[in-house]
């Protein structure tokens, strides 16, 4: 396994490439189309009466570089659920946390925002992520509970973890369409975010949020070796040693907080960190000491991939980038349902 190691840390060289692919090819497609030349000269020679610079620094950077850092860190969570509820099929939209965290970012659009702009001032963004973690965290709670009561064996636990998650989410989705039909003159607005969106987004958002995804995702890579032995199971971890509920409650925290911070700057975007970490598990296997910055890399690339696709495809009018993903991932879904039925039959 040692030697299998520098093996495995070579083959994240493709991911770091094809995220570098990923963001060049954010910044070259747009309304106006830059060509690489004037991207590189917009790069090291930025001028403030250029119309290249302004559109790059001002509109396309703080976009792509945005959506990276949700899709990174949508990943990583998706990765930490995955591990600690030791189920394939877990991520932070359908166990819960995103509809929780959008649930708790609504309530403080109405009642701190407050105005037909999602995200106003810079420090009402502080105020979006702190709604939004209370919300995901009660609900990833509730979800956590809910399975531990039911008692049962390894395949009714991951059944029930699942309905439960589908279960809350609809009833937290429920809640939020109650407060727009309430909330009339927001309606629009709410509703757009909802969908997913980083259009209008800027360095404020990046520079509150980008800070907090950074350190969660950290943590949850320093506690690599206690998702590993997760991973195994309840049992093979005592017998390790590993205080389970200390670990599994400081994963849970660090991944509803990372969760939180991407949804209240993005919207709900569902089923990305579904896809790549199961992605990245291919690559690179499942240790997490792997997984965890390999599902990052991989999940902000496919993020501002989808980003560009939402404001490409149908320009010049703009698709939210959840239906991007949600167009991705559903299939990846299902696939898994399925091939998890039939090994299920061997």
């Amino acid at each position: 396994m040692q030697s299998r190691q520098p093996f495995l840390v070579w083959r994240m060289i493709p991911l770091i490439g094809l995220l570098f692919v990923a963001l060049l090819l954010g910044m070259h497609w747009g309304a106006v189309k830059l060509s690489y030349h004037e991207i590189w000269d917009g790069l090291w020679n930025p001028s403030e009466d250029s119309y290249i610079s302004i559109i790059l620094w001002q509109i396309r950077m703080p976009r792509v570089i945005l959506a990276a850092c949700v899709g990174g860190g949508l990943a990583v969570a998706g990765a930490a659920f995955q591990g600690v509820f030791r189920n394939p099929l877990a991520d932070p939209f359908i166990i819960g946390a995103s509809s929780g965290a959008a649930l708790g970012a609504t309530l403080a659009l109405i009642f701190i925002v407050g105005s037909t702009t999602v995200i106003a001032t810079t420090w009402q963004i502080p105020w979006l992520i702190l709604s939004a973690f209370v919300g995901a965290i009660v609900v990833v709670g509730a979800v956590f509970v809910i399975a531990a009561l039911s008692n049962a064996g390894r395949n009714s636990y991951l059944l029930t973890l699942i309905l439960a998650g589908i279960a809350l989410s609809s009833f937290t989705g429920a809640l939020v369409s109650l407060i727009m039909f309430l909330n009339h003159e927001m309606l629009s607005t709410i509703f757009n975010w909802l969908l997913g969106s980083f259009s209008g987004r800027h360095w404020n958002e990046i520079i509150v949020t980008g800070p907090v995804i950074l350190f969660s995702g950290c943590l949850l890579w320093l506690m690599s070796r206690p998702l590993d032995l997760l991973s195994f199971g309840d049992e093979t971890a005592l017998t390790l040693g590993l205080p389970i509920g200390k670990f599994r409650f400081m994963i849970l925290i660090a991944a509803t907080l990372c969760t939180a911070a991407c949804v209240a700057v993005s919207g709900v975007i569902g089923f990305l960190g579904l896809v790549a970490p199961h992605m990245t598990r291919i690559l690179l296997g499942p240790r997490h000491g792997l997984l965890i910055p390999g599902s990052c890399l991989l999940g902000a690339a496919l993020m501002v991939i989808a980003d560009t696709l939402a404001r490409t495809v149908i320009a010049p009018a703009e698709m939210p980038v959840g239906i991007v993903t949600a167009m991705m991932g559903c299939p990846f879904f299902l696939f898994l349902l399925i091939s998890r039925g039939q090994q299920s039959k061997l």
